[in-house]
């Protein structure tokens, strides 16, 4: 089975991507970084052990952008919270096991790809957890996808990975690499100094 996997892009316009750290950069700078950011890890990521899609969101217009490549797939990420876009994309695939990310992982390499679809080979789900209480990447084996998956979730908190792995039930979970996403300034120094 083919495995894929999903990158979670949004349109690089001031004001509509990274606010959190357009608080702190300037919402023209934060975009900026946002899309070479995006540009750098599309590269990275972009294996043929997997097929790349982008969820482009806001959905029209990611579906034309030339801001990202052509030889990538995409899909609308569609309406609703993470977990309810999320949540489509995982149920919208072809069969086969299935990881999602967020663009704004700077140390994310193929490598830790795949070590996420490996261990979905003696597993139900995984996730990258990130430092922040959330994480950075998730994937299902995709035998069936839980109705109850990412109900109840607290976005955005220190309580999102323990959330979502309780929304899983009695599913195996592995978790793998721990990664920094970037969503304020002292993030981006500590990806800056990581290198």
């Amino acid at each position: 089975m083919r495995r894929h996997l999903i990158v979670m892009v949004k349109e690089p316009h001031p004001g509509r991507v990274k606010t959190r750290l357009g608080r702190d950069i300037g919402m023209v700078g934060a975009a900026w970084w946002f899309r070479r950011q995006a540009a750098r890890l599309l590269r990275r990521v972009e294996d043929p052990r997997w097929q790349v899609t982008l969820a482009v969101s806001p959905d029209a217009e990611g579906l034309q952008s030339r801001v990202w490549p052509a030889r990538f797939a995409r899909v609308a990420q569609g309406q609703g919270d993470l977990g309810d876009r999320m949540g489509r994309l995982m149920r919208s695939m072809p069969e086969g096991p299935v990881c999602i990310i967020g663009a704004d992982i700077p140390g994310v390499r193929a490598t830790h790809i795949a070590r996420a679809f490996e261990a979905l080979g003696r597993h139900d789900a995984v996730f990258g957890p990130a430092y922040d209480g959330g994480y950075w990447l998730v994937g299902l084996k995709r035998v069936r996808v839980p109705a109850t998956l990412f109900r109840d979730v607290r976005w955005s908190s220190e309580h999102a990975l323990g959330d979502t792995i309780k929304s899983l039930g009695g599913a195996r979970v592995a978790l793998v690499d721990r990664l920094r996403d970037v969503d304020t300034v002292a993030d981006l120094a500590v990806a800056q100094e990581a290198g």
